[in-house]
């Protein structure tokens, strides 16, 4: 039986805001990470097996910065077999790094190639049962539980749940965590024409490790493309705030994927998670 290492371990636990830890970012995180930044994501898949000088930078980094995982190319929901021997390298590298926490995508990426992308689920019954007994079994290997993220989407192959509800089958069958992605939160209500927060009240909140904030890119016909390219907008901020309201001031992380700006506007940004996030806290105080 898995354990949730957030349990067995106070030192586990993540807090504060986070920022995607990048290659071109390790020499200078390796130094001295600024004070803003109280935890890194990194892509696994990235960084298993890489030795030289990244290696001992990261390194540098795990020994002193909390790490979490998001994972990339598992394809929970995909058609075949999960890769055994990928999970069994993450295991590895969790150990190496202290990893507090692993999360993939509730997608898939591959159907038996990767294809460098996030597939669309049926969000059907049987996509549940299946995902979800994946889930478990990666749960098994990893000895430990892993976090799913809420994804965007643009179409749907079936559909005889709505999102929401296949989202929460998913998590409740396979008895996992979850990676709340705020931003796609929002690009999917808009895109597919619901309320952002009625969808979050229904996520399961005391499941959620982390959240996700990121910005995204609005085509001419208004379409929303997540591309974690540009700066966080108005509306997403009041999402976040809304959410907190509702989970507290949970670990948040920053995603920017390219066009990076200069390192003290990324750093304006994570000031701003904290912003949000104390101003929850003295609401509750």
């Amino acid at each position: 039986m898995f354990h949730n290492l957030a349990i067995m371990d106070d030192t586990q636990v993540i807090e504060g805001a986070g920022l995607g830890l990048r290659r071109s970012m390790t020499k200078e995180m390796s130094g001295e990470v600024p004070e803003t930044i109280d935890f890194f994501e990194l892509a696994p898949e990235n960084w298993v097996g890489l030795g030289g000088r990244f290696g001992r930078q990261l390194r540098c980094i795990s020994e002193k910065t909390p790490v979490v995982c998001h994972g990339l190319s598992l394809s929970i929901g995909g058609p075949a077999p999960l890769d055994e021997v990928l999970l069994t390298d993450i295991k590895q590298f969790i150990a190496d790094h202290q990893v507090r926490i692993y999360s993939e995508h509730l997608s898939y990426t591959n159907d038996g190639g990767q294809l460098y992308d996030l597939l669309p689920m049926p969000f059907t019954d049987e996509a549940v049962t299946y995902t979800a007994n994946r889930v478990r079994q990666a749960q098994d290997i990893l000895e430990q539980r892993i976090a799913l993220e809420n994804v965007s989407y643009y179409t749907t192959p079936r559909r005889d749940l709505d999102e929401a509800a296949f989202v929460c089958a998913v998590i409740e069958e396979a008895d996992c965590d979850m990676l709340l992605d705020v931003n796609n939160v929002y690009v999917n209500s808009v895109n597919h024409g619901y309320e952002p927060m009625d969808f979050i009240r229904r996520m399961p909140l005391d499941r959620v490790s982390y959240l996700h904030i990121a910005g995204h890119y609005v085509e001419p016909d208004g379409l929303i493309i997540d591309t974690h390219g540009a700066d966080v907008i108005h509306p997403v901020w009041k999402l976040l705030e809304d959410t907190y309201e509702l989970t507290g001031p949970k670990p948040t992380l920053l995603e920017r994927d390219f066009n990076f700006p200069p390192m003290p506007r990324l750093l304006e940004e994570i000031e701003a998670i904290h912003i949000r996030q104390h101003a929850v806290e003295l609401e509750n105080v």
